[in-house]
């Protein structure tokens, strides 16, 4: 008898299904897009440097937000901005936000940023959300990322040496168990840059890696 290997989930219901069963916490919210986005240690540190970035500027940038989940973190940058393009694959989630979340220069879109055409800005967010895809996944997010003068990534990653980039398959796990983080410049992505720098470090809680802020300046 030949066993069947079961086929991975696609990215999109392995989202709802995180979102629906509150795999990430938040029990008594509607949607919960995990501690990253709520423990005020982590969020104030990381809002003050963005915000520090998008002011130091002296016209307003276009934001786009490819993974805004429950958008707690964007309706605080919101202000900052010209636009704000917020993304994220759950549609449940996308209407949620619509409803929940409106000023004249917000707008909201449910796309799939692996496989679909991103929108047009100066500065594209990627918080905590590569680290969730494949290395095949993420390559082609990445081929997609010239387009953005900005790039501001934040990852969990471990402690001194690791080696980057190894692949999983997209899901609610990240590449932290397996001692490795998402390093856009390195093989296999390879991304071009003209500088970057690490503007927040925060360690977790259980010593085990830290959440790293970075801006990349591509062009």
């Amino acid at each position: 008898m030949i066993k069947k290997i079961k086929k991975p989930w696609p990215t999109k219901d392995v989202m709802n299904q995180i979102y629906d069963m509150h795999l990430w916490g938040g029990i008594d919210f509607d949607f919960y897009s995990g501690f990253g986005s709520h423990e005020d240690n982590i969020v104030k540190p990381y809002l003050e440097v963005v915000i520090d970035f998008l002011k130091s500027f002296d016209e307003a940038f276009v934001v786009c937000d490819l993974g805004c989940g429950d958008f707690n973190i964007g309706r605080q940058l919101l202000q900052y901005t010209q636009n704000y393009i917020a993304i994220d694959i759950v549609e449940k989630l996308i209407k949620r936000n619509k409803t929940l979340f409106k000023a004249e220069n917000l707008e909201f879109h449910c796309l799939d940023i692996s496989k679909e055409e991103l929108p047009k800005a100066d500065c594209v967010i990627l918080r905590n959300v590569l680290q969730h895809l494949s290395n095949a996944e993420i390559k082609n997010v990445v081929d997609k990322l010239s387009h953005y003068k900005y790039i501001l990534l934040t990852e969990h990653i471990p402690f001194g040496n690791f080696e980057p980039n190894k692949d999983i398959i997209s899901g609610q796990s990240i590449r932290l168990k397996r001692n490795s983080g998402v390093d856009l410049i390195k093989t296999p992505f390879n991304l071009k840059i003209k500088d970057h720098k690490i503007l927040d470090e925060h360690i977790l809680n259980d010593k085990k890696g830290q959440i790293v802020t970075t801006l990349y300046k591509v062009f």
